[in-house]
């Protein structure tokens, strides 16, 4: 197929800091997931789908299926929609108190 560009599971992007392997960054109104270190303004690979145990806000309960949010100002997964950015759906239930939530990022 001549107008193939490529798979779709990896996209590249030169973040203005450094990022740690396995943190969620938002590209536009998609989030993805560094593959590996990426410094500053250096091209880096990142992961736009699939399931990945990110940070969530501890107060919140999140539910397996439920919508939930990027807070790119706390860098935390939420119930919350105002002021931040879809996610993607909860892949296990997170209760109040958990530090972390399976998330199927971008669906």
């Amino acid at each position: 197929m001549k107008n193939l560009i490529q798979d779709g599971t990896t996209i590249t992007l030169a973040p203005t800091v450094a990022v740690v392997s396995g943190t969620p960054v938002l590209i536009g109104a998609m989030l993805a997931v560094a593959l590996a270190n990426v410094p500053a303004n250096t091209p880096g690979t990142f992961i736009p789908e699939g399931v990945f145990e990110l940070a969530k806000a501890q107060a919140d309960d999140i539910g397996q299926g439920d919508q939930v949010y990027w807070d790119a100002a706390a860098k935390v997964i939420t119930t919350t929609a105002t002021d931040n950015t879809p996610a993607g759906k909860a892949w296990a239930a997170a209760g109040n108190g958990a530090l972390s939530v399976e998330v199927k990022i971008n669906v």
